[in-house]
C-alpha cells in the first residue's frame, strides 16, 4: 500500500525497487532482524538485483534500459523463485526483463565511497532527499576557483565490450556514469509522505537504504534504530556482514549456506526522518558518520 519515489538510470533507485518487490513473498517481519534467515533472504535478493544492474544500468539517454520490465512483478516474482531457504545462487545470472531491445555484456564496477546525503522536511512541509558525490574523498584532488573536480569517471566501465557484447556502462561522450545514489521518499496509502531517506556507501548504498527501509516498514523500528542497525551486503559475489558482536556466528550459518563471507567495515551514512500521522517528525542519523539530527 505505499508508494515509493526513487531516481531514476543514471540511478540506483530502481535496483533498491527491485530488491523490495524481490522480497515482497517473503514475511520478513516475522524474522530476527539479526537472525540469518532474514540476512541470507535480503543478500540473496541483492545478489539477483545487481546482476541485471550489471547488464542493464546506464545512462537512459544512451542505452535503452528497460525499467518497466525490470519492476514487472511477474519478473520479479520469477526472480523472487530463485531464492532457496538455505543455499545461496552464488553468483546469479541476469535474468530476461520484459522489453530488452539489444543483447548486452555484463560488468560491475564497485566506486569509492566518497559520497554525502541528507534529508530535509521544512516548516510548510516540503520534502528533500539529496545524495551528492565527487566520488572519492576529495574528488581528483584537483580545485579550481574554489571547487573540487570529481573524478566520476572511475563509475564508468573502462571495456567497451565483453565477449563480442556492448557493455552499458560503457565510456561515451557527454555520458552521465551510473551511481549508486538512491535518495527516496515513500508515501503511505493515503498519499501522505512517510519517510525520507539516503545514504552514501559507493556501491552499497543500494543495500544501506534497502536495510533501513525494512527496518522502519516490517519491524517497526524508528528511524534511528533503523540507520544504526548492523550492515551486510551482497553485490553479486561474496557477502560482505559489518564487524559487530554476533558477525562470527552469521558468518559460520551462511558459509554453511554456500554464502562466501567477509567481515569488514561498512561505513554508509544513512539519514532518515520518518512522518507520523500526528504531525511528529522522528529523525535517526547515522552513527558511523559525523551526521546530525537537528529540528526546531
Amino acid at each position: 500500500g505505499h508508494t515509493m519515489f526513487q531516481i531514476p538510470p543514471n540511478g540506483q533507485g530502481i535496483t533498491a525497487l527491485m530488491m523490495l518487490n524481490i522480497l515482497a513473498d517473503y514475511d520478513l517481519a516475522s524474522l530476527d532482524p539479526n537472525g540469518v534467515a532474514r540476512l541470507h533472504l535480503e543478500t540473496e535478493a541483492s545478489r539477483l538485483a545487481y546482476a541485471d544492474r550489471a547488464r542493464y544500468m546506464a545512462d537512459s539517454d544512451f542505452v535503452a534500459v528497460p525499467v518497466e520490465g525490470l519492476l514487472n512483478a511477474d519478473y520479479l516474482q520469477g526472480r523472487s523463485q530463485l531464492i532457496q531457504p538455505t543455499t545461496s545462487i552464488g553468483v546469479a545470472l541476469p535474468g530476461h526483463p520484459p522489453g530488452i531491445t539489444t543483447a548486452q555484456a555484463s560488468m560491475q564496477q564497485f566506486e569509492p565511497a566518497g559520497t554525502s546525503h541528507f534529508s530535509i522536511v521544512d516548516a510548510e512541509g516540503n520534502i528533500v532527499s539529496m545524495t551528492t558525490t565527487i566520488e572519492s574523498g576529495f574528488g581528483s584532488m584537483l580545485m579550481t576557483q574554489g571547487f573540487l573536480l570529481n573524478n566520476e569517471m572511475t563509475d564508468f566501465s573502462f571495456r567497451p565490450s565483453k565477449e563480442g557484447r556492448p557493455i552499458a556502462n560503457r565510456v561515451e561522450g557527454g555520458k552521465r556514469p551510473r551511481s549508486s545514489m538512491a535518495p527516496t521518499i515513500v508515501f503511505d496509502s493515503k498519499g501522505a509522505p512517510m519517510l525520507v531517506t539516503g545514504s552514501p556507501g559507493g556501491s552499497r548504498i543500494i543495500c544501506y537504504v534497502v536495510q533501513a527501509l525494512v527496518g522502519v516498514m516490517d519491524w517497526t523500528m524508528n528511524p534511528q534504530q533503523a540507520v544504526s542497525m548492523p550492515h551486510f551486503c551482497n553485490r553479486n559475489g561474496a557477502t560482505d556482514l559489518e564487524s559487530h558482536h554476533g558477525a562470527e556466528t552469521l558468518k559460520a550459518t551462511l558459509t554453511d549456506f554456500g554464502h562466501e563471507v567477509r567481515i569488514r567495515d561498512m561505513n554508509s551514512g544513512l539519514h532518515m526522518i520518518q512522518l507520523l500521522p500526528s504531525g511528529q517528525l522522528l529523525g535517526g542519523a547515522d552513527p558511523r558518520r559525523e551526521g546530525l539530527v537537528l529540528g526546531e
